[in-house]
């Protein structure tokens, strides 16, 4: 009886082929970085880890197309691993990338800048564009509960992605116990916010005939690095008032994006 239950398990398993190429190209980012203690690394490891959880959502039956999701995620993914192969090659990538990957040369942005500008420049640019490719000649709205579900796993890991940001930037923390778990709110009703966009531009590519969705990619493409120079370089009061949050933070690069992971 537990035999026949395992072989039924097994066969029910969703395979995840695009994702576990996306596992090891971005683990081979991260060693990189450790290697060369860069802080592109940063992002590098918090994406690994949100794939991971997506992979497992995945063979774990979450999602109402599976198949489709590993699809998703891998054409996703890959404008990531493009652009970072591009502009380290110094070749162009997109305006919004430029703007993510210039902060990881630069000692002010704090961790939480580095971050965020990663996910500025792949959810508000990139997921749209993939959603809306992976959709083809399909409705959208049969892709938007799987395409919701994803919010909950990001949810789930807020915790774990604070904590590993408080052990190199322990003024956070502290911040923490003040404001309770209201950041934590603001940073999962942002990333909501920011993925709805993202959907709304799928919709928006959707809509256009193949010949003016280039154009509307470089229109965002311009709106979203523009929201990415804002997080980076955002003014003097700003920068002055978290100009302590950086000077606080321990550990080389190779070591904090050890404690991303």
């Amino acid at each position: 009886m537990r035999a026949s239950s395992e072989a039924q398990a097994e066969a029910t398993t969703v395979a995840t082929p695009g994702i576990d190429r996306v596992v090891t190209e971005l683990r081979v980012i991260v060693e990189h970085a450790i290697a060369q203690g860069t802080r592109d690394g940063y992002f590098a490891s918090l994406y690994l880890n949100m794939t991971l959880a997506v992979k497992r959502g995945i063979e774990e039956g979450l999602f109402d197309d599976g198949p489709r999701m590993d699809r998703l995620d891998a054409v996703f993914a890959q404008r990531y691993l493009d652009a970072h192969a591009a502009y380290f090659s110094g070749d162009p990538v997109t305006r919004s990338w430029r703007v993510a990957f210039d902060s990881t040369r630069r000692w002010r942005p704090l961790i939480l800048q580095q971050l965020l500008l990663g996910m500025n420049a792949h959810i508000n640019l990139d997921l749209g564009i993939a959603t809306a490719e992976i959709a083809g000649n399909q409705p959208l709205s049969l892709m938007r509960s799987d395409f919701d579900r994803i919010n909950g796993i990001i949810a789930s890991l807020t915790d774990r992605t604070q904590t590993s940001i408080a052990a190199s930037a322990p003024l956070l923390s502290v911040l923490d116990l003040f404001a309770g778990r209201s950041d934590e709110l603001l940073a999962d009703f942002s990333i909501q916010v920011a993925r709805d966009g993202a959907f709304q531009f799928a919709e928006r590519l959707a809509g256009l005939p193949p010949d003016a969705r280039a154009g509307a990619i470089v229109d965002r493409d311009h709106r979203i690095a523009a929201l990415g120079a804002a997080i980076a370089r955002p003014g003097l009061l700003l920068s002055a008032a978290t100009l302590p949050l950086r000077l606080l933070e321990r550990g080389a690069p190779s070591q904090i994006t050890r404690r991303l992971l």
